[in-house]
């Protein structure tokens, strides 16, 4: 077994997206290879409705995957399709875009006016580009969660993992997509296939993810006086971690615990061109999806 070395740690930046929605962006539009499969990925989380409810209005995709996952709040949905839907608090959406859609996505805060969700886009190979649209809907009840003897609880949204098999299937980047809780001061591993490519972000608590290149002991330290556990270069709230090669990633959790997303995916490793909300192979292809928008041949007819 090998601990996959941290390659970066970067806090998510602020930027607003959609009609005025604030969020904050842990990785997209700039070097596409550097977690391919995967091209972008947002944390949408606030207090105050102002800062989200115009949400994202109409808007194309065409040759990707986007998943959003809702931690509090809800996202109300429509498509081109005539597909209409609403997600409620640990509820998850898989939509393929394939050769084309137009969807908007509408955020609503609970009783407090609380927002918080996570978005994910996944790259599709030159052979799924123009594939037929398709949504996976996931209420969080279906969504299994396995609670070890430590009391680390790891929800599976895809994937396999600890026996367990996540509700959305089907997907071209074959990803593994985990929400897992450490409890504060745990040392845990988990397993990651060797040949993805993998990244954590970090959305409550802390912690520190052990690198292959550090000495045994560095992450965790305890004062002699009342064995007060304290860490080293700790990983807090929206902060990517960005892994190298190996197969396990190690945490150390923090006085507070942590929580945070564990995603890994196989690499596609085909060029990418990319204008906004479409990811194509070649900048013809680009011209092409424009082209559609403009004269209305954007959305394909079913086969």
């Amino acid at each position: 077994m090998s601990i996959r070395p941290v390659l970066e740690t970067r806090k998510a930046q602020a930027t607003m997206e959609g009609a005025g929605v604030h969020l904050h962006r842990a990785f997209g539009f700039h070097d596409p290879t550097e977690l391919d499969p995967f091209l972008l990925f947002d944390d949408f989380r606030n207090d105050n409705p102002a800062a989200y409810e115009q949400g994202f209005p109409w808007h194309p995709h065409r040759g990707i995957e986007t998943i959003t996952y809702v931690l509090a709040g809800e996202v109300e949905h429509g498509d081109s399709l005539g597909n209409q839907g609403r997600l409620g608090a640990g509820d998850v959406q898989w939509m393929t875009a394939g050769s084309g859609i137009l969807h908007q996505e509408m955020p609503k805060g609970n009783a407090n006016g609380q927002m918080h969700g996570f978005q994910l886009w996944a790259n599709l190979p030159s052979a799924l580009k123009m594939t037929a649209p398709r949504y996976q809907d996931v209420s969080a009840p279906d969504i299994p969660v396995v609670v070890d003897d430590d009391g680390t609880a790891v929800r599976v949204i895809v994937g396999a993992f600890w026996g367990k098999h996540g509700p959305v299937d089907g997907i071209a980047a074959d990803p593994q997509y985990l929400d897992i809780s450490v409890p504060p001061g745990v040392k845990k591993t988990f397993p990651v296939d060797t040949y993805r490519r993998s990244f954590a972000y970090v959305f409550a608590g802390a912690g520190a993810f052990a690198d292959a290149s550090a000495p045994e002991g560095v992450l965790l330290e305890k004062e002699v006086a009342g064995q007060e556990v304290h860490i080293r270069d700790l990983s807090g709230n929206r902060t990517l971690i960005r892994f190298g090669t190996g197969d396990e990633v190690t945490v150390q959790a923090g006085p507070e615990g942590i929580r945070f997303l564990l995603i890994s995916g196989a690499p596609i490793a085909e060029p990418v061109a990319w204008h906004g909300p479409i990811v194509m192979n070649t900048k013809a292809e680009l011209r092409t999806a424009m082209a559609d928008l403009r004269n209305g041949t954007f959305i394909k007819p079913a086969h």
